[in-house]
């Protein structure tokens, strides 16, 4: 699939009137990234509905006694629960789908696993924002709808972000004005009633809360998400495409850390610190299979030291893939990652330590020791390689005696043959990775090549005296590191800029509304004078000047002269409006701080997270998308969604190069998906 839009009623590179379409982003564009986020949004939705009638049968087990009642529910549920699971093993079908996001012009690279975006509601800040303005900073809040339709398109723009530069900038944009609108808006004595809803990228549970902690998690999410879509879309068979994908998965994983360490009580199980940590583990594994591919890219010389490197990298290589595996079937990561990427991770992990003892073979098998070569620095690199030396021989002894190096170089070929075919084995286990055909061929394009080579050197008498060839140390020269992109971190233009400057008009400060005041020159004198920057204040008030009497007070803000805002201006700006004020004078408009300490404290923020346990509750299950006021809802407090059952999960020429195949093939989205507990016990329910 390909980022070019299919004709659906809005031309390619069209910009919308309204301003919707911003910085690249179409949602109209029939790509396959765009089918498979509105498929995912429609899970979404279907899971929703399937967890209120869940709930409701619930409900009703507990209220009802009749026998026949029960019966009835209770085999409705096991329809619910049924449907539940048909739903995850879709959601899990579409987070498989990873040759979606793969570089079409040059697939003949192993896949790279990106990430799906995070799936929100739309959110109408309209009514809120304006009362908010209205009694918190006492101006008309009609007269900020642009303002208010900027920041709605804003974040709808950010639901489809394209896949390059711009929409992580698009998505960065957002983030900053979050922290903007959380100080203008956001009073830590009253709660604004704007719910923001997102949905789990794993297990298309709903969450929802009206603080912007969720909202500011999630866009951080997307960002961390889409830097790893452009990490699988960059062209691998080049060295721009390669340092490209290496730069996008360090920021994604720089991303996802940022997430980590700075929410850390996000209701979303995607955003759990277990998740989060296995996703930056995953990353930084793609990170150094990229940084492998770019020392394979220009062709591996079949010479020792540069074998021995490269034996060394992909070693390194298997070894990340084999922690990443090893995170992912740790509870309760192992129930919600999908079994496509576990089964990637083994896969992975077996090809690159088979690559290792491949190239080590070759070394021992094709070179001997010549007169001119540095036979120290062999040794040394020999013995760098192990930790301890196959049968207590040494480097020396091995290198020089022509035996030895071949009984050694076929016992490396022999654990890369076995290697392989353990990740063609595994391969099998998963039909998502069965449908790879790129994958499938470079596999057995290895497999070939080590028995192809193993024919050269077989001899019965030799084969009777097998030994086990021991493991091969890691070692890279550029270890995969995390970046945190200066992108998350942009400085925006505040979009309620009129309000005036944040230090002063945000929502923990209160105000009075604002005063008119006449201002007259007497005797060549207003009776004040006025200090500090934007906006300014009165000070060294003449308790008898004719303003003083009319209200003017020490330590008012001055927000306007006659019907020119000066919330943004210095002392000099405004001493230039006033310069020209005579015996008839001039009305100002003048604002005075309020004591805020005696506030009320707001209650508790209602939050929905899918029946996750502790105080998170079903609110947002109780009313559909076009509900508008859901503080009355009676709330039912659920079991997690989560907590759905146990996956049962199986476990050459003078120039070597890397296997390669063609691109082809097309992923299907459907996997067992095993039974998961309910909320109670009954046979009836299986």
């Amino acid at each position: 699939m390909t980022e070019a839009v299919i004709p659906n009623g809005c031309p390619s590179g069209e910009v919308a009137e309204n301003g919707y379409f911003k910085k690249g982003c179409n949602p109209l564009a029939q790509t396959g990234r765009s089918k498979l986020q509105n498929q995912r949004a429609s899970l979404n939705q279907q899971i929703i509905k399937q967890m209120r009638m869940r709930a409701g049968a619930e409900n009703l087990l507990k209220a009802t006694s009749n026998n026949k009642v029960r019966d009835m529910v209770l085999l409705e549920l096991s329809y619910v629960n049924a449907n539940l699971q048909r739903l995850m093993e879709q959601l899990e079908g579409l987070n498989s789908s990873v040759e979606v996001y793969q570089n079409v012009h040059g697939s003949v690279s192993i896949p790279l696993i990106p990430l799906g975006l995070k799936e929100t509601k739309d959110v109408d800040f309209t009514g809120p924002f304006k009362d908010f303005i209205l009694e918190h900073y006492s101006e008309d809040g009609a007269s900020y709808q642009d303002e208010i339709d900027d920041l709605m398109d804003l974040r709808k723009a950010c639901r489809t972000p394209s896949r390059n530069d711009a929409g992580v900038e698009l998505l960065s944009n957002y983030f900053s004005q979050l922290s903007l609108l959380e100080s203008r808006f956001y009073s830590p004595n009253r709660q604004m009633g704007i719910f923001f809803t997102w949905y789990d990228s794993f297990t298309g549970v709903p969450v929802c809360q009206q603080n912007m902690s969720l909202e500011k998690a999630s866009v951080l999410f997307n960002i961390g998400a889409l830097y790893t879509q452009i990490g699988t879309r960059s062209d691998r068979q080049t060295r721009t495409g390669l340092e490209e994908a290496i730069t996008a998965f360090q920021r994604s994983s720089g991303v996802l850390h940022h997430l980590k360490e700075t929410f850390t009580h996000t209701p979303s199980y995607d955003m759990s610190p277990a998740m989060l940590s296995m996703l930056i583990k995953m990353m930084l594994a793609q990170v150094q299979e990229c940084l492998f591919e770019k020392l394979a890219l220009p062709g591996i010389r079949n010479e020792f030291f540069n074998l021995i490197r490269m034996a060394q990298e992909a070693a390194k290589v298997g070894e990340v893939y084999d922690q990443v595996h090893q995170s992912m079937i740790q509870m309760p990561i192992k129930d919600n990652v999908p079994f496509f990427w576990s089964t990637m991770a083994q896969v992975k992990t077996q090809h690159y330590r088979s690559l290792a003892h491949y190239f080590i073979s070759t070394a021992l098998l094709d070179h001997q020791i010549n007169p001119s070569d540095d036979e120290d620095k062999q040794e040394k690199a020999l013995s760098q390689l192990y930790d301890a030396m196959p049968d207590g021989r040494s480097p020396l002894d091995i290198l020089r005696q022509k035996d030895e190096r071949r009984h050694i170089g076929k016992a490396h070929l022999k654990r890369a043959i076995i290697g392989q075919e353990e990740a063609l084995r595994i391969q099998g286990l998963c039909r998502h990775l069965r449908k790879l055909d790129m994958l499938n061929n470079i596999l057995q394009a290895s497999h070939k090549r080590s028995l192809s080579k193993f024919e050269q050197y077989d001899n019965e008498d030799e084969f009777t005296d097998y030994m086990d060839a021991p493991d091969i140390i890691s070692k890279t020269e550029q270890k995969a590191e995390m970046e945190v992109p200066a992108s998350i971190k942009v400085k925006v233009k505040d979009i309620f800029h009129r309000l005036g400057p944040l230090s002063v008009f945000s929502a923990k400060q209160r105000w009075t509304a604002p005063r008119t005041v006449r201002l007259k020159l007497e005797d060549r004198d207003l009776g004040f004078t006025l200090k500090g920057d934007a906006p300014v204040q009165i000070q060294s008030l003449d308790p008898l000047c004719y303003a003083a009497e009319d209200g003017l007070k020490e330590g008012d803000y001055l927000v306007a002269v006659g019907d020119t805002d000066c919330k943004w201006m210095g002392v000099s700006d405004v001493m230039k409006l006033l310069k020209d004020v005579d015996e008839e004078g001039i009305d100002i408009k003048v604002v005075s701080m309020m004591d805020s300490s005696s506030q009320p404290m707001p209650a508790k923020s209602a939050t929905y997270s899918g029946g996750l346990p502790k105080t998170y509750s079903m609110i947002c299950l109780a009313f559909d998308d076009d509900d508008k006021n859901p503080k009355g809802r009676k709330v039912t407090k659920k079991m997690s969604f989560l907590s759905w059952g146990v996956k049962n999960k199986h476990k050459s020429a003078s120039t070597l190069s890397l296997p390669t195949a063609d691109y082809s093939g097309a992923l299907p989205i459907h996997k067992p998906c095993p039974t998961f507990p309910s909320s109670y016990n009954d046979s009836a329910l299986y």
